[in-house]
C-alpha cells in the first residue's frame, strides 16, 4: 500500500483542523516566536570580533558560544516534547519563550567567557523543544496538502532570524556596544509569549496500542519511533547538511572581516544578506519540491540528495578555489540559495511517518539530531579547523558533510512508503480542543 500524504484530497480530513483563520493565526505566532528564537541564538556571531579583541578568545572558544545552545537544545528536546504531546503544546511554548527571552537579556550582564558561556547554555535550555513542538502544532492544524509548504515557511524562520540576529547585532554593537546587543534582542520574545496564549491547541491523540503506565508508555513511544527507519535516516541527513549551514552562518561575518577587510558592521550586514538568501530559499524549495513530488512523495528525498550535492560543489569551489572578491561573494550567495533546502522538507517527511500522538516527540528526535550532530558541530568544527589551518580552509572543508547528507536521503527513499502507510488511519483521529479552552486540557494517554 502506498500513501500520498501531500496529495490533494476531497475527503473531510483534507481541511483546516480549527478553521482557516485560527490556523493561520497560530502559524503567524509560531513563526514569530521561531524568528526571535534564532535572533537570540545567532546575534552573538556578529559580535565575535568584539569579543575576541576584548577577551582574547580562540576561535574554538567563540564557536563554543554558538554550539552550547544547540547541545542543550538537543539534550532537552525529547523530554520537553514528551511533556508537550501529553499536556499541551501552547502551554509549553509560552513557558519556553519566556525562559529563553529572560536568559538572552541576562547575557548583557556577563563579565567573562565563563559567565557568557553559562548564560548561553541557559538560552538553549529555554529554547529546548520549541521547533519540534511548533512543527507538530502546524502539521496538525493545516491540511496535509499544505504541510510541506507551511513547514517550509516555518523553518525559514530560523534562517530569517539568523539574518536579523547578525544584522541587529552588528548595528546595535556599533552604537551601544556589543553587550547591549546581547540584551536588547531578548525583549520582543516576552511580548509574543503572552500573545501566544490566544493560539488554539489540539487534543492529545490516543496511542491506539499504548499501555496506561508512564514507563510503559515511554517505551512504546520510543520503540515505535526507533522502528521508523525513514525518520532515523532522514535525521542523519538533516544533521549532516546542517553542519555545512551552521558553519557558514556562524563564521561568515568573521571571514569577511578577516579576508575581505570589512569592518564589523559591514561584515555583519553582508553576511546577513547571504543568510537572507538562504531564508528565502528554504521557503522556495519547500514549495517547489512539495508540488513537484505530489504524485510520488518519496521523491522529495531524491530531490534533497541532489540539492545537497549541489551545495557541496558550490561551497568547496567558493572557499577552496581561486575566486576572490566579488566573484567569491557571488558563489557564496549561490551556495546559500541551495544550502537551506532540507529544513522544511525534512520536517514534513518526519510528520508524514510519525503518529499524530507522537508528532512533537518525533519532531524532537529530528531536532536532537539537527542540534547535537548538526548545529552544534558546525561552528565548533569550523573553529577547530580554523585554529589549525585558517578560516578559509575550514570553510572549504566543512561543506563536504553535504555529500554525506545526500547519501542518507537516498537511503531513506527505500522505507518512506512503508512507514507512511502505517500511520495513515491515525490521522483521521486528530481533533481540535474546545474553543473555550485556548491553552488546551491534557487528555492523557488512553487505550482504544
Amino acid at each position: 500500500m502506498q500513501a500520498h500524504p501531500d496529495l490533494p484530497s476531497t475527503t473531510r480530513h483534507d481541511r483546516y483542523l480549527t478553521g482557516r483563520r485560527e490556523a493561520w493565526f497560530a502559524f503567524a505566532m509560531t513563526f514569530a516566536l521561531m524568528l526571535f528564537d534564532f535572533i537570540d541564538r545567532q546575534v552573538i556571531v556578529s559580535l565575535f570580533p568584539h569579543i575576541k579583541n576584548e577577551w582574547h578568545l580562540s576561535d574554538k572558544q567563540l564557536g563554543s558560544l554558538v554550539s552550547i545552545v544547540s547541545i542543550v537544545v538537543a539534550a532537552g528536546g525529547i523530554p520537553v516534547a514528551l511533556i508537550a504531546d501529553r499536556t499541551g503544546r501552547v502551554r509549553s511554548v509560552v513557558v519556553m519563550a519566556i525562559a529563553w527571552s529572560l536568559a538572552t537579556i541576562s547575557c548583557m550582564f556577563t563579565g567573562n567567557y565563563g559567565q557568557l558561556f553559562t548564560a548561553r547554555a541557559i538560552v538553549g535550555l529555554g529554547e529546548t523543544g520549541y521547533g519540534s513542538v511548533g512543527a507538530a502544532l502546524i502539521a496538525a492544524l493545516f491540511p496535509p496538502r499544505l504541510r510541506s509548504a507551511t513547514l517550509g515557511v516555518f523553518f525559514a524562520a530560523p534562517t530569517l532570524g539568523s539574518v536579523l540576529g547578525v544584522f541587529l547585532g552588528g548595528m546595535i554593537a556599533a552604537h551601544l556596544g556589543w553587550k547591549a546587543a546581547l540584551g536588547v534582542v531578548g525583549v520582543p520574545g516576552l511580548v509574543f509569549a503572552l500573545i501566544y496564549l490566544r493560539v488554539r491547541d489540539y487534543d492529545t491523540v490516543a496511542l491506539t496500542s499504548a499501555p496506561q503506565r508512564a514507563g510503559e508508555t515511554l517505551r512504546h513511544i520510543f520503540g515505535t519511533l526507533l522502528r521508523t527507519r525513514t525518520l532515523l535516516v532522514v535525521c542523519g541527513g538533516a544533521a549532516a547538511q546542517l553542519i555545512t549551514i551552521s558553519a557558514i552562518w556562524s563564521w561568515l561575518p568573521s571571514y569577511l572581516n578577516r579576508y575581505h577587510d570589512m569592518n564589523v558592521e559591514a561584515a555583519a550586514s553582508t553576511a546577513a544578506g547571504v543568510v537572507l538568501v538562504s531564508a528565502l530559499s528554504c521557503t522556495f524549495w519547500g514549495i517547489v519540491v512539495g508540488r513537484l513530488t505530489q504524485r510520488t512523495p518519496r521523491n522529495k528525498l531524491h530531490a534533497l540528495s541532489l540539492l545537497c550535492v549541489t551545495t557541496c560543489a558550490i561551497f568547496v569551489t567558493a572557499f577552496g578555489g581561486p575566486y576572490t572578491g566579488d566573484a567569491q561573494l557571488m558563489l557564496i550567495l549561490i551556495g546559500a540559495f541551495f544550502m537551506n533546502c532540507t529544513v522544511g522538507i525534512v520536517a514534513g517527511v518526519a510528520m508524514d511517518v510519525v503518529h499524530p500522538g507522537m508528532r512533537s516527540t518525533g519532531a524532537a528526535v529530528v531536532s536532537l539530531f539537527q542540534n547535537m550532530f548538526g548545529l552544534a558541530v558546525g561552528p565548533f568544527l569550523a573553529g577547530v579547523l580554523s585554529d589549525r589551518w585558517g578560516l578559509q580552509h575550514a570553510l572549504a572543508l566543512t561543506p563536504l558533510c553535504s555529500l554525506l547528507a545526500a547519501v542518507f536521503f537516498v537511503i531513506a527513499m527505500r522505507s518512506y512508503d512503508h512507514d507512511v502507510s502505517r500511520i495513515v488511519a491515525a490521522v483521521r483521529d486528530v481533533t481540535p480542543i474546545d474553543k473555550n479552552d485556548r491553552v488546551g486540557t491534557a487528555d492523557g494517554v488512553t487505550s482504544s
